[in-house]
């Protein structure tokens, strides 16, 4: 379970994050969604660790982030974060890089080593895996370093924006293969931010929406497509945190008309 408690944050004085509070269940699949710049990547920094926050806490199993070493150490080999702009070792190839995390993680190194393999043949990175990631193109970097995330096999997995940084299609369906796999058991909980509804309609469990640095919903898909009376997540989430674009693109399109 990962419990957001009164969480504040905010980079000099504009607050972006403003008084969080979010449970999420063992086992459920959470979408952050909402406008660029209101928040998301900054929640899921602050559960990944990379942030403390200002005011209140990040609970992960019980254990309240940076409350004690023992209690970060053990939060953190149960814990995988991928920012959506990962760092890399540019020197170092995709297989020394992903066996490294796997390490990190305690994984036994027989079945490293093969789930290495897996992985890099499934992101078609086989040609590329003893290759300097440097050589990488920007969709094969990505594809590493989500091969990184996956590698250590974690029950918690908070990544942001996954199904961004110039994947290809075939890399997409993979990944949301993987991603459906994890949200099919109870013993995976996952978080994500995505900006494109359909991505999650069919994985996610509930679609937290920030905006303005504030949750205005956190519930199933199915509900908050109900609550809007519209046919699909996308019509809903454009009704609850845009309800002004659809005017305005019908506006300039009157005007670009001859």
């Amino acid at each position: 379970m990962i419990r957001i408690v009164d969480v504040w944050h905010h980079y000099g004085i504009q607050p972006v994050l403003k008084d969080i509070s979010l449970t999420i269940e063992t086992g459920h699949v959470v979408a952050v969604m909402g406008p660029n710049g209101m928040g998301k990547s900054t929640l899921l920094a602050l559960v990944g660790g990379i942030l403390h926050p200002l005011k209140g806490h990040i609970e992960i199993d019980g254990q309240i982030r940076r409350s004690s070493v023992e209690a970060e150490k053990s939060i953190r080999r149960k814990l995988v974060y991928l920012p959506a702009e990962p760092y890399l070792p540019l020197d170092r190839t995709g297989r020394e890089l992903i066996t490294s995390v796997g390490r990190l993680y305690d994984v036994e190194d027989r079945s490293l080593i093969e789930h290495a393999e897996r992985l890099l043949r499934l992101f078609n990175l086989g040609e590329k895996g003893d290759a300097p990631i440097r050589t990488y193109s920007t969709g094969q970097r990505k594809k590493i370093a989500i091969c990184s995330a996956l590698i250590t096999r974690v029950p918690i997995l908070v990544l942001d924006e996954p199904f961004s940084g110039g994947l290809d299609s075939a890399a997409l369906l993979v990944l949301g293969r993987i991603l459906k796999y994890l949200a099919s058991r109870t013993d995976v909980t996952i978080l994500m931010a995505v900006p494109v509804p359909e991505l999650v309609e069919s994985l996610a469990d509930k679609i937290d929406v920030i905006d303005k640095g504030r949750i205005t919903a956190f519930d199933s898909p199915e509900n908050l497509r109900k609550q809007t009376g519209v046919g699909t997540l996308t019509e809903a989430l454009e009704r609850s945190i845009h309800p002004e674009i659809i005017r305005d693109v019908e506006e300039y399109l009157a005007g670009e008309r001859p």
